[in-house]
């Protein structure tokens, strides 16, 4: 029997490993668990982990989650993860990166995530970077060019609009906006969200689905402070996954998210809200890989102000040409097989661990 496990501390990490859980899980002699949770400091300086809070939304069989105690005692075959700092059991004989996010501020290309035994890259860019900030080299036989597993359902045809929207509570009748700020501070959820999302409301030309990012360095109840926003159509998403928000969205708006560039796999209208603070701080980073320069924020147009929001989201959906040719060079950059990154995955996986 081989033994894999998956940790991880917020419930993105887990959406990028659940497309892999499930065709692991249909693999003849492999057992699967996950461990971890959400986290929160504790006085000590250590870390309090809730499983339930993490993995309780995805539905999984309580019996394949275990405690961050649990583990410290266990040893397993394969261990994945999708962020740098990674909860270890007692041993693992192969530690797999599968990342959750590829920004253009680039968080995943640095030393803290050096020593893994492969690393599932999302794209051609993000093998570039590893390479040229000499943390794999060219040739590195860690480097597997996998793609995004957790993107797969954008393009498989899997997912159903409809019964999306209804869960979400909203009709769509009129153009579906998806929010989805970034969690780092000064993010523009922060600095002008509300004022946006009111512009936009008063507009009475959208349906609004936010997604809340779900580790924000800032602790603030935005579920709760954004309540009185909600109406019929302005909704907080209840799913914990943001591929099923951005595939019923017929247009983005977004900061310094990765998910503007998982969007631009679905070729549809971008708007930045800009976060001036933000990528000062990202470039003031020791040691900082921010890029703005190759693709950045050109997908899609740059809003400096709230209420220039409702016209630039407008102007984008009525012209979603305009700028179609760079999402599509995007996309082509950023990811190996598009909606068949699993099978790729499952491919070396199978090689690799029947040759060990």
């Amino acid at each position: 029997m081989l033994s894999v496990l998956f940790t991880g501390y917020a419930p993105v990490h887990y959406a990028c490993f659940r497309p892999l859980h499930e065709a692991l899980e249909a693999e003849v002699g492999v057992e699967v668990r996950v461990a971890g949770g959400t986290r929160t400091k504790v006085d000590d300086g250590a870390y309090a982990y809730d499983p339930d809070a993490m993995f309780g939304p995805f539905g999984l069989d309580p019996e394949v989650i275990l405690t961050v105690e649990e583990i410290a005692g266990l040893d397993v075959d394969v261990l994945f993860c999708a962020n740098t700092k990674t909860i270890r059991p007692r041993s693992a004989q192969r530690t797999i990166e599968i990342f959750h996010g590829m920004s253009f501020r680039n968080l995943a290309v640095r030393e803290e995530n050096a020593g893994k035994d492969a690393y599932f890259l999302l794209g051609p860019y993000m093998r570039r970077a590893f390479a040229e900030r000499r943390l794999l080299a060219e040739g590195d036989p860690r480097a597997v060019p996998v793609g995004f597993p957790k993107t797969d359902r954008l393009l498989d045809g899997s997912l159903d609009r409809d019964a999306i929207l209804a869960a979400e509570e909203l009709s769509g009748e009129r153009p579906v906006l998806l929010y989805a700020p970034t969690g780092a501070k000064h993010n523009s959820l922060e600095t002008m969200g509300e004022a946006v999302l009111r512009h936009l409301k008063q507009s009475g030309s959208f349906d609004v689905l936010v997604k809340l990012h779900d580790h924000p360095k800032n602790a603030i109840d935005w579920r709760a402070r954004l309540a009185p926003l909600e109406d019929e159509h302005l909704r907080v998403a209840r799913s914990p996954d943001v591929i099923e928000s951005l595939f019923v969205a017929e247009a983005l708006i977004s900061d310094a998210s990765s998910v503007s560039n998982e969007y631009a796999l679905l070729d549809r209208p971008i708007v930045f809200l800009d976060v001036p603070r933000l990528i000062e701080q990202a470039r003031a980073r020791e040691s900082s890989a921010l890029d703005l320069e190759t693709w950045g924020r050109r997908g899609g147009p740059v809003v400096e102000a709230p209420e220039d929001v409702v016209a630039a989201v407008g102007d984008e959906l009525e012209h979603p040409e305009r700028r179609a040719g760079v999402r599509r060079a995007i996309a082509s950059d950023l990811f190996y097989n598009p909606g068949r990154a699993t099978d790729a995955a499952m491919a070396w996986l199978r090689d690799a661990l029947v040759a060990a």
